[in-house]
């Protein structure tokens, strides 16, 4: 058999499967729990229910958010409280899946060979059991896939793959519709439907312009006869007095149950210690309205991992209706000037090259990062695709430049007036602070990056009101992301495989771990878990170690589907085990 035969039987999967799958298995907190003494786990090849698949990992990417669940183990939000020695957690998320078995109740619908990616933020019955996380990822070479997956609260969460996608070009779509996810956020236009809706006064003003949306409950704090009663016919309408900051957390507690208010409305100045303790009882997706203020300078600390990972959205205008209507989408703006904080990590770089393959994108990009050598490298990959497009694209190191230069490319892209968008991909609190002061009027400031609920900024919050800033933030992706990024990948908008640095077998997951935590490559790691004995290889090092691959790649720097097919066939030819 020829070694393309041997690659569309693998493809196809008609090779005979092996008794064993190799897997990595975290046992408690830190690198040194992750694996058996350094090594894969030796399991044997799970049996299919009738009711389940059996999916062989073809390809898993590695992401820092698998180095996070190693290093925090059983204290993770995901998995807390789960003994780890009992039974252990197998990471890896962002996968490329072929059916290799079907149970006796599914053959109607699944057929072996079939290709999927996951979403991988599974809800099953109300509770998050997400893969890679509850249910067992993809560190391992085959997975079996049960009811949370395949008839979970959104239905299935596997999503189909073409036949002639690659495996590493498949897997990186889970990454990429995070990114795509975050330009995606359109903020509600109104009140929450059946929410709470929270006013502080004493309002600014006689009358109020009110969107649409209906709450079921509307809590009115000193504001006196500014708020029509009228417009909110239906709702449970409670009046108190002023209200102190002391007591927000315990009204929260009595008219939410915990959960937070929806929709919370400032109608005038208040002090600082008041926006900080309403900024703690939001509820996920909350609307934090400013309306009114007066003080040019007004900074409180605001947590901006909720702004990240619950949604809470912070807008401000002289009436209420100004902050739902006049808010746009957090896509940057066409045109415009846009700031990309920490832009040369893995994910920075797919945020930047997305700025730069959008359509109606913006004009002026500044791409800062403290690491000269990603920065460098982030520059040969981008410079010339932004001349191809006419953007103007500048590069800062502010700790080796100096302030100075970042604030001369701030000047000179953007004429002093500042950023439109600013999307923060760098965990750290003081920069999301400082970046936010460069936002021009009516900007965005974009939180991508993963800092953790509780992290506290110090934030100007009169600039929300007076200049029209807004303050979002997105974590993941949700199905509709995925089906969407996918198509842009299979319709070659976008090249995920461009984002590929490194690869590896199996056996080199523990050695690519410590490689994500230490930031040592560029961009993505990817593992082919069904090739056993090779390490991890920057594939720009293919050149001597596999020349014939390497000749298949973009330009000498970039994965291609056919570098991936030249690599499985001299795999194939080289393993006697299973692949």
């Amino acid at each position: 058999m020829s070694c393309s035969e041997k690659l569309d039987a693998y493809i196809e999967a008609r090779t005979e499967l092996p008794e064993r799958n190799l897997a990595w298995r975290l046992y408690g907190a830190g690198l040194d729990n992750f694996g058996d003494n350094g090594h894969p786990a030796v399991l044997p090849m799970p049996s299919v229910g009738d009711d389940e698949l059996l999916a062989r990992i073809d390809a898993v990417g590695l992401c820092f958010s698998d180095v996070k669940l190693i290093t925090q183990g059983s204290s993770h939000p995901r998995i807390v409280g789960r003994n780890l020695i009992e039974k252990p957690v197998i990471p890896g998320h962002e996968v490329a899946l072929t059916i290799v078995g079907v149970g006796k109740r599914l053959q109607d619908i699944f057929s072996i060979g079939q290709r999927f990616v996951m979403q991988a933020d599974v809800y099953y019955r109300g509770v998050n059991v997400a893969f890679g996380y509850q249910l067992a990822g993809g560190t391992q070479q085959f997975v079996i896939l049960g009811e949370e997956v395949l008839r979970g609260d959104e239905g299935c969460y596997l999503i189909p793959v073409q036949s002639d996608t690659g495996y590493a070009e498949a897997a990186l779509t889970e990454p990429w519709a995070c990114v795509i996810a975050s330009y995606r956020i359109n903020p509600r236009r109104g009140f929450k439907d059946g929410g709470t809706a929270l006013f502080i006064g004493p309002a600014g003003k006689s009358k109020y312009l009110f969107p649409e949306g209906k709450p079921a409950k509307v809590i009115l704090a000193g504001v006196g006869h500014s708020v029509d009663r009228n417009r909110f016919e239906g709702a449970e309408i409670l009046e108190i007095g002023d209200l102190r900051p002391s007591d927000v957390k315990m009204l929260s507690q009595e008219r939410t149950g915990e959960r937070g208010f929806d929709d919370i409305l400032v109608l005038s100045d208040c002090s600082r210690e008041m926006i900080e303790a309403l900024d703690r009882s939001a509820a996920r997706g909350a609307v934090i309205n400013l309306v009114g203020f007066e003080s040019r300078e007004f900074e409180a600390s605001i947590d901006v991992g909720r702004v990240h990972y619950d949604g809470v959205l912070y807008v401000g205008g002289r009436d209420i209706i100004d902050g739902y209507t006049d808010t746009r989408s957090s896509e940057l703006k066409s045109g415009g000037a846009a700031w990309f904080v920490g832009a040369a990590g893995p994910m920075g770089v797919m945020h930047v090259e997305r700025a730069l393959l959008v359509k109606d994108g913006p004009a002026n990009i500044l791409a800062t990062d403290v690491d000269s050598n990603r920065l460098l490298e982030l520059q040969g990959r981008t410079e010339f695709a932004a001349l191809a497009r006419g953007r103007k694209i500048l590069f800062v190191n502010p700790n080796e430049n100096g302030q100075d230069a970042l604030y001369n490319a701030v000047d000179e892209l953007t004429s002093g007036k500042g950023f439109d968008d600013i999307v923060v991909l760098a965990p750290v609190a003081g920069l999301i602070g400082e970046a936010s002061k460069m936002l021009a009027d009516g900007g965005v400031l974009n939180i991508f990056a993963g800092v953790p609920r509780g992290t506290i900024a110090e934030m100007d919050v009169a600039s929300v009101y007076r200049r029209r800033v807004r303050w979002m933030g997105s974590s993941g992706s949700r199905p509709a992301d995925l089906v969407y990024t996918l198509n842009l990948a299979e319709s070659g908008e976008i090249a995920t495989n461009r984002s590929v640095a490194a690869i590896g077998g199996i056996d080199a997951v523990l050695d690519g771990m410590r490689a994500v935590k230490n930031a040592l490559f560029p961009g993505k790691i990817v593992i082919y878990p069904q090739i056993l004995g090779f390490p991890l290889t920057a594939i720009t090092d293919l050149k001597e170690l596999l020349p014939s691959v390497y000749e298949k790649m973009e330009d000498g720097r970039f994965w291609t589907n056919e570098a991936e097919k030249e690599l499985l066939c001299i795999m194939l030819e080289k393993q006697s085990a299973y692949l």
